[in-house]
């Protein structure tokens, strides 16, 4: 394979070019969230690429939130520019999860420190109705009792979101997300293999009704206390659920073994 001589500048890949000319062209207004890039062969000869070049970076950018993609002809047809950045921070947290380049322990000390700063932050914060409204839909839609186990997860992950965008912190609402999906094959086997769902849900429900309730009260010092022995109180049994599959030791959240 040959490589690039000393001091030369490396081509840039072509997902990197469209991304910074995007950027570009949103900073300036040329365009917006929502509006339509130029077709495949448009933006071909824009670069100087291939046709499948140019499809392989929209599919990149497609999973990095930046576009949404759909093949075919017509109106709905072509690369829009959209922006969910925690559909993309998810997708690689999860697969670098997966590699083991990050321990789950560590995601969750992670969402530990990021929801009691949100409880603390956001449950005496002036307004929230529309959030609080959410979450208590979300909460009464967790008491179902014919609720199957992965739409409770489901709704769960939605429900701690609802509670830390109450801090008006759209970034950290957003790593909030991405933190959530990373993890949420891990969470999803753990839920499925846990002979003793019933009793669990059971508490997690109660678990989830008192972070509420400190929410309503306005008291951010209690729900920040509820919310981290919650999240402590589930991953212990997560973690035991998978130790036992593997034969491992089981990992607190903390990240030692148990």
């Amino acid at each position: 394979m040959t490589t690039a001589a000393a001091g030369a500048t490396p081509r840039r890949r072509t997902h990197d070019a469209l991304l910074q000319d995007i950027e570009a062209d949103l900073r300036s207004g040329k365009i917006k969230v929502g509006d339509r890039l130029p077709g495949e062969r448009a933006l071909a000869e824009t670069y100087g690429i291939s046709r499948a070049s140019v499809r392989e970076a929209i599919r990149i950018l497609d999973a990095m939130g930046v576009l949404r993609s759909s093949v075919g002809s017509g109106p709905t047809s072509g690369a829009i520019v959209i922006s969910e950045p925690s559909a993309g921070l998810s997708s690689a947290l999860r697969l670098h999860v997966a590699s083991s380049r990050l321990p789950v322990a560590d995601i969750v000390q992670t969402r530990i420190l990021l929801e009691t700063w949100t409880a603390l932050t956001g449950a005496g914060r002036p307004g929230g109705d529309d959030e609080l409204e959410q979450a208590a839909q979300l909460l009464h839609a967790m008491d179902d009792p014919r609720l199957e186990r992965a739409a409770f997860h489901e709704l769960d992950a939605r429900f701690h979101v609802a509670l830390s965008s109450l801090a008006g912190n759209t970034v950290v609402a957003t790593i909030m997300e991405s933190l959530s999906g990373s993890i949420v094959g891990y969470v999803s086997e753990a839920v499925e293999a846990m002979t003793s769902w019933p009793e669990v849900v059971s508490v997690l429900r109660t678990q989830h009704h008192g972070i509420f309730e400190a929410f309503q009260a306005h008291d951010g010092e209690l729900a920040a206390n509820r919310l981290r022995e919650h999240i402590e109180w589930f991953y212990r049994h997560a973690s035991e659920v998978h130790a036992a599959r593997d034969g491992l030791p089981g990992i607190s959240p903390a990240g030692s073994s148990r």
